[in-house]
């Protein structure tokens, strides 16, 4: 099989440049990689410029049109056989194409999908963040890298799949959010297989602030309602946790207002199971402060998103939304 990388950008030259060179960096070299530039005002041209003599790079430059268009512009233009879509917040570790190559070939799956993990240059808020995504008291079981190997569903930071999945599938839907997921059920139900490589982890910058996660977060929130709509099957008991936590911090706030301030005694164990275990996890008490902040930002967020969302869609009969247009990329 020949290969071809497809990264989606959007205003992020300098993670841009540091993704290249880890691409650059790769054990196994022997693939292309596709910058699709999606409307972006600032642009990664001049890195793909200082990468162009030691990377095979194809780079195109369109209207704005959201990161499940642009995935599909750089499929199109794409030599490979197998197509790898990593997000531009991504480094690479040295061996990770190798990985993949090896495992397809040993075990071919028609898409695979792969875990996240925090790098050691990392800044203290990027890993408490990266904790809040992963941990087991967030809503880390309810991502990827909980379920099972096969009927896995990948997400688009770190997915593979084949041309004639593309071919078939015609690509990613025109979502603004939740437009992997979507892609992953689709690849299912067309009878394709998937499946989870644990050991092509990528790391994954994610936002830089917590308003930007907020942002993020409350957006996947709303498109797992979304999802619901196009495919109902894909709404689990288990996507309503945010939304049942979020509901709870509510009342137990209002409990501890207006009849004994006890009632906080729930939060504040949950904030300190949470505290102990990032601190343990990182080494370092300050991450695990910021732990607790960030892992309350994600399970508020997409409460509140998925609660919005399932007022105005389910209950109101509206149509497909965003709270943050822009928000685009993850």
């Amino acid at each position: 099989m020949t290969f071809s990388v497809i990264i989606p950008v959007f205003n992020r030259p300098l993670e841009v440049r540091s993704l290249l060179e880890s691409l650059y960096l790769q054990t196994d070299r022997k693939f292309e990689v596709i910058i699709v530039e999606d409307g972006s005002w600032d642009t990664c041209e001049n890195e793909v410029k200082a990468y162009r003599s030691k990377l095979d790079i194809n780079y195109i430059y369109q209207e704005n049109s959201g990161p499940g268009n642009t995935r599909n512009a750089g499929c199109r233009i794409a030599l490979g056989d197998y197509f790898i879509f990593l997000d531009s917040d991504c480094v690479l570790p040295p061996h990770y194409m190798s990985i993949v190559k090896d495992r397809l070939s040993k075990h071919y799956t028609d898409a695979f999908g792969g875990p996240d993990e925090a790098m050691k240059d990392f800044t203290r808020l990027q890993r408490a963040i990266n904790y809040s995504m992963t941990s087991f008291f967030t809503t880390g079981g309810i991502r990827g890298s909980s379920e099972k190997l096969d009927k896995f569903h990948p997400r688009s930071f770190n997915m593979g799949y084949s041309r004639e999945v593309f071919n078939h599938t015609e690509g990613f839907s025109s979502m603004r959010f939740g437009e992997d997921i979507d892609m992953s059920i689709r690849i299912i139900q067309a009878g394709f297989t998937t499946r989870l490589v644990r050991e092509a982890y990528v790391y994954h910058r994610r936002r830089t602030t917590l308003w930007g996660f907020f942002k993020q977060v409350y957006n996947s929130g709303i498109a797992r309602i979304h999802l619901f709509k196009k495919h109902p099957h894909s709404l689990k008991a288990v996507h309503f946790a945010p939304a049942v936590f979020t509901s709870g911090v509510l009342i137990l706030s209002m409990l501890s207002l207006l009849v004994s301030p006890y009632f906080l005694i729930l939060l504040f164990l949950h904030a300190l199971i949470i505290f102990a275990d990032a601190t343990y996890r990182n080494k370092h008490p300050t991450i695990g402060l910021l732990s607790v902040g960030a892992s309350y930002v994600q399970l508020l967020g997409y409460g509140i998103g998925f609660l919005h969302a399932f007022i105005l869609r389910m209950l109101l009969g509206k149509g497909e939304f965003s709270a943050f247009q822009r928000s685009f990329y993850k």
